[in-house]
């Protein structure tokens, strides 16, 4: 019983600890709607507005592969917050002012998120982005020159998922039956997704991912890597952390979380993150098999500009002076994996949110395991405890004094 008790004990104080370290309170929903290029009539670009509605606040996320593929994140303090779209002036060569949030005194903060190029290099001698030769460069695919199928065929407001699919105009035909895609995907609560890498989002959040599908190498040892930019007003600092954890049994191998946070300054409102586990996967129905490294590179924040083509310039106002512009990039595949020149696929997942990033609890299966092996020792010391007792105890009841 002592022993059961003991192990009783641990269990519920990592459940305590795994309950301490959650993101949001349990049971907390918002109202998601989708809305595909609100107010025009027309399918020949894309703007997917997604709309999160809390109790007493909204968040905004405007997906657009007009130029290069964006994501403007705005929260505001207004259950009644609503997008403004002047498409004449956003298809014009001076878009800035052209997307809004109204109320604008309601807005707590703003940010955007811009995926800019493809590197491919010859990764033979190493997949190490950094390490990579010069003359090892293939062109890079700029992602503001592609052609983007209409979201009509791939935006579902059921699953409150959408796919941006678009192609290159490499004269090598790399694209010819390959594509690139950016797939979108908003919550309406807390919860953790199915497919590898089973990323544990809340309703504060959306995921993005990026797919490689039948894209012909340049290369017998090819090696793909994504830019990734990112723009916020001043008074924050981007920072790149590392997070690492014992508990595999979600990500089997995986123990590294990366995350790029923005930081208040000066008691700034309003905070957002990128987070990501360092694993990519070669097959949608992704198998522990099928895992291929990624890996990322220190941020850089010199000298960086955002492509005039980006939604970006629409929404920040004189975005060469006091926003901070920072970019990072991730490569996928490793010295020992060929993954994309067999199956032709890579799949890399990120969430995109407000506020901190989910922190992963201790799953049920490591809780029970260290549950046991906390316990075991009690189990042991109390039975070794209760067999010397019952010793002593059956010596001294069989002790008669010498006459």
């Amino acid at each position: 019983m002592l022993g059961l008790t003991g192990s009783w004990v641990s269990l519920s104080l990592l459940w305590l600890l795994g309950a301490l370290t959650g993101a949001d309170p349990a049971g907390y929903r918002r109202k998601v709607s989708l809305d595909y290029n609100p107010g025009l009539n027309s399918s020949s670009v894309n703007l997917l507005h997604i709309r999160a509605v809390g109790q007493n606040d909204t968040l905004h996320y405007v997906w657009s592969t007009i130029g290069a593929p964006t994501v403007l994140l705005v929260h505001t303090a207004s259950g009644s917050s609503a997008l403004r779209v002047n498409w004449t002036k956003l298809l014009s060569p001076s878009p800035s002012g052209a997307i809004r949030v109204e109320p604008a005194h309601s807005i707590l903060y703003s940010k955007a998120v811009v995926f800019t190029k493809v590197f491919e290099f010859n990764g033979t001698n190493s997949s190490d982005l950094s390490k990579a030769r010069e003359g090892h460069f293939y062109p890079t695919y700029d992602l503001a020159n592609f052609t983007w199928d209409s979201l009509d065929s791939t935006m579902n407001e059921t699953t409150l998922t959408a796919t941006f699919r678009g192609v290159g105009s490499d004269p090598q035909g790399t694209f010819r039956n390959g594509s690139l895609s950016f797939r979108v995907t908003a919550y309406e609560e807390s919860r953790r997704d199915d497919p590898l890498p089973r990323l544990l989002h809340t309703a504060n959040s959306s995921k993005v991912e990026f797919i490689l599908h039948k894209v012909s190498p340049r290369g017998n040892h090819s090696r793909f890597a994504l830019e990734i930019l990112t723009v916020e007003e001043g008074g924050r600092q981007q920072r790149l952390e590392s997070i690492r954890s014992i508990d595999d049994e979600y990500t089997p191998t995986i123990f590294e979380m990366a995350q790029l946070v923005s930081i208040p300054l000066n008691h700034s409102p309003g905070s957002s993150f990128l987070q990501w586990k360092t694993a990519a996967y070669s097959s949608w129905d992704a198998k522990r098999e099928d895992t291929v490294h990624c890996q990322y590179y220190p941020l850089q924040t010199e000298n960086r500009t955002v492509p005039q083509s980006s939604i970006a310039h629409a929404y920040f106002d004189e975005l060469r002076s006091g926003h901070g512009v920072a970019a990072i990039n991730i490569s996928f595949g490793s010295e020992d994996q060929e993954a994309y020149e067999e199956k032709g696929y890579i799949r890399w997942s990120a969430l995109i949110g407000f506020g901190k990033p989910p922190q992963e609890m201790f799953s049920p299966l490591v809780i029970a395991i260290l549950a046991v092996a906390l316990g075991t020792p009690v189990v042991l010391l109390v039975g070794g405890s209760v067999a010397a007792l019952l010793k002593r105890t059956k010596q001294s009841s069989e002790y008669e004094p010498i006459n």
